[in-house]
């Protein structure tokens, strides 16, 4: 009686080629076996979204807590040692916990660049935002340590913030381009509408770097040791951001009355709308935090509201055009696509 031999599972056949274009191009070959749907590519850019915006939240907490010089040099930790040592104290512990979440974002950008990649049929614009994200990681992560070996010098911790806000504006955009079309851009609004939302973008840009001079001037200085400070008056200043922050609430409202009254397709009305709830709510903090000199919390708070109120500025710049396209393909006897605005 003759016994079958057993047999394993069906081995992919991996020629040399495919193994050589791996090593050369791997995201080709990731491509060419995974089509992600159209759901997991919104996903990934969401996912990117999210921790590029919690890196900076994060990054307060270490700054908030006095822990900015918790590993007091860079690419170590300590002389001699990636990591804490059991000499050292919490604030290690949290300065080192916040370069740890630097590899969590840089897991969420590639998952969005290897998703993007594979879409079929490919957008090489989506792929481009992805590595757009990559590279202002690694050059914020570099400038990072910069900020710890000049022990935490102020303007060195703008620039910091200010390359954060650029990762999220590009995070945002792709996550908005995967919800989209690939057709031309169509305006859903005039040019004298679209001049307003410009300046309502230029405006906000002036609120948050105004704001990092209040940071960089306040009294958080992001460590117990005598760290030097923006040589400004730190009240002034702070007035100057609160005039912005009344101009930026301003212009959304007027914008908002000025959509209604050429009565402008939703999407823009709505993330106007969000828009002005998002500063509200960020304006009410703010005048919270002056007058109660500046508790941590409230501070890490506000500097989620920056996060979330540049996010909502960009969505209505974005919600001034539309780009129809093919977005899903629902599976059953009959193929339906479905046709989506931004």
């Amino acid at each position: 009686m003759h016994k079958r031999p057993l047999t394993m599972g069906r081995v992919p056949n991996v020629t040399r080629a495919d193994a050589l274009r791996a090593v050369r191009n791997p995201l080709v070959l990731i491509a060419e076996r995974w089509t992600p749907t159209p759901r997991t590519v919104q996903r990934a850019a969401l996912a990117a979204l999210v921790m590029s915006v919690v890196i900076v939240v994060t990054g307060g907490a270490v700054r908030l807590t006095g822990s900015g010089l918790g590993c007091p040099t860079w690419p170590e930790c300590t002389d001699g040692s990636l990591t804490p040592t059991s000499a050292m104290d919490v604030h290690s512990a949290i300065e080192f916990g916040n370069r740890m979440l630097t590899y969590v974002l840089c897991a969420a950008v590639g998952w969005a660049i290897i998703a993007a990649r594979s879409q079929k049929p490919w957008r090489r614009d989506l792929t481009r935002l992805g590595w757009a994200q990559f590279w202002i990681v690694m050059s914020n992560a570099i400038l990072g340590g910069i900020v710890v070996l000049v022990g935490l010098n102020p303007y060195t911790v703008a620039a910091h913030f200010l390359l954060s806000t650029a990762l999220i504006t590009v995070a945002t955009l792709m996550w908005q381009r995967t919800r989209e079309g690939d057709a031309e851009p169509r305006p859903l609004v005039g040019k004298s509408v679209q001049q307003l939302v410009w300046f309502l973008v230029a405006a906000a840009v002036l609120l948050i770097a105004v704001g990092t001079v209040v940071t960089g001037a306040g009294p958080h200085a992001g460590d117990s040791s005598e760290v030097d400070r923006m040589h400004v008056n730190w009240e002034n200043v702070a007035k100057l951001h609160a005039v912005l922050a009344w101009i930026v609430v301003t212009l959304s409202f007027a914008l908002w009355f000025v959509l209604k009254a050429v009565d402008a397709p939703k999407g823009p009305l709505n993330r106007t709308r969000d828009l002005f709830l998002v500063l509200l709510a960020q304006g009410g903090i703010g005048y919270v935090q002056y007058f109660t000199d500046l508790p941590e919390a409230l501070v890490g708070l506000h500097m989620l509201g920056s996060c979330l109120v540049w996010i909502a500025v960009l969505r209505v710049l974005l919600a001034l055009r539309e780009r129809p396209g093919v977005v899903a393909d629902l599976p059953g006897p009959s193929t339906e696509s479905t046709l989506t605005r931004a």
